[in-house]
């Protein structure tokens, strides 16, 4: 008896160390996707079941106009005055779209930000009230309309409870508090590493937009929508690249991102409704997820789980520096972005041969400076010194050819 008694005792013990075990590791994804499965709105709340690869119906419908919403701080319900632009669909909860949520399991919400729309806002999982932080903004940026650099497309709950997240320009780092008093912190610009190999953070062609996870050090990791992968220091704010993802399909952009209860990253995408696919965080490749009979397209992916590093390490980096021929969509990269210091760099990639005319002017179409160069070989770099005495703001650059043919024109932060 003394023996059955034991062996009872040790079953139990294990059973119930297992379950504490598993009940670390989320088996699950929330996803923001469209409506209807080949859809590309960023419109509907759904949970897809990792191990059987099955999604929920709709949890909300973030379009829906009828859905009750709150004061995060009064707790009492309210309603959103009409946009002079959009009118009623800004008292939707996912108004304009969605490309920015992050999982708090200790609260059981979903932290999330429209785009465009200059708040924080939350769902209660448990009544599936939805709440809006109205007193105080997100960004500080106020008005988004068109401004797609200001657009929060990254967020995550760091291991210590913490939110952070990210514009898709990487010109602005916020760190969030969760719980029944939320306090927002703008933290700054992201500033590149000078190991970069000349790929800057917040160039538009190769950085902007994905999703991030962290890791239990409180590093972020941001996979962006081309496929590259930085690695962010919350404290310096440096962002550090660390390669592309290897094994995408052609035309694949990341969209969402998570770690798996096996520790690897799911990755979605806005585009591609053919597969999500799972990249393993030892060698960074990509390989199909093939539990799921069909996937949604997703602007966002969301679970409570991060990276594990041993401490002192790192997670392991990708051994390809430079982007492959096929996401090299730029013709020319411009860095950094914003300028900080009076100058930025202009790098040259596969274009022709010959003489080009680099234009700087205001937001008043003012020419601020202009400048000839040839170029002569690929990868050519090309700096650009600024007057000490420019105007902090933004303006426009804009590169053309012998012709007169713009051949690329971009917005320029200088800070």
């Amino acid at each position: 008896m003394r023996i059955n008694l034991l062996s009872f005792l040790f079953l139990l013990a294990t059973l119930c160390f297992t379950i504490i075990i598993q009940a670390q590791h989320d088996r699950f994804v929330y996803a923001i996707t469209d409506l209807q499965q080949a859809g590309s709105g960023w419109n509907a709340l759904r949970k897809l079941d990792l191990k059987s690869g099955e999604y929920s119906p709709v949890l909300l419908n973030g379009t829906d106009a009828t859905v009750p919403i709150y004061d995060a701080t009064t707790r009492n319900a309210f309603k959103v005055a009409p946009d002079l632009r959009y009118g009623n669909i800004m008292q939707t909860p996912f108004n304009t779209g969605v490309a920015a949520m992050a999982y708090d399991k200790k609260n059981n919400r979903i932290y999330f930000t429209p785009m465009f729309i200059d708040q924080l806002r939350y769902i209660d999982l448990k009544t599936m009230k939805v709440f809006y932080i109205n007193d105080q903004p997100f960004t500080g940026f106020g008005n988004m309309h068109n401004e797609e650099g200001k657009i929060i497309s990254r967020m995550v709950i760091a291991p210590d409870g913490m939110g952070y997240a990210i514009t898709n320009d990487g010109s602005s780092l916020i760190k969030f508090t969760t719980g029944k008093k939320i306090q927002i912190t703008q933290l700054g610009s992201l500033a590149d590493d000078p190991a970069n190999d000349a790929v800057s953070i917040h160039n538009r062609c190769s950085s902007w937009g994905g999703d991030i996870v962290a890791d239990n050090e409180g590093n972020l990791y941001i996979f962006s929508n081309r496929n590259s992968v930085y690695k962010i220091n919350t404290v310096t704010k440096v962002a550090k690249l660390l390669g592309y993802i290897k094994g995408l399909p052609e035309g694949f952009t990341t969209n969402g991102a998570v770690v798996t209860n096996e520790g690897k990253i799911l990755v979605s995408s806005a585009v591609n409704d053919k597969a999500y696919f799972i990249v393993d965080s030892k060698s960074w490749t990509a390989s199909e997820y093939k539990y799921a009979p069909f996937v949604f397209r997703s602007s966002d992916l969301a679970n409570s789980n991060y990276l594990q590093t041993k401490p002192g390490t790192s997670v392991p980096e990708f051994v390809t520096r430079r982007a492959p021929e096929t996401m090299m969509a730029e013709k020319i990269m411009i860095y950094p972005n914003p300028v900080t210091h009076d100058q930025f760099t202009l790098q040259f990639g596969k274009i022709t041969t010959g003489n080009y005319n680099i234009e700087l002017t205001d937001v008043m179409g003012r020419l601020i400076m202009q400048k000839g160069v040839n170029v002569a070989a690929e990868d050519q770099v090309e700096t650009i010194s600024l007057k000490s005495a420019t105007a902090r703001g933004v303006y426009l650059i804009k590169v053309s050819d012998k012709n007169g043919k713009s051949v690329i024109s971009q917005k320029l932060v200088v800070q």
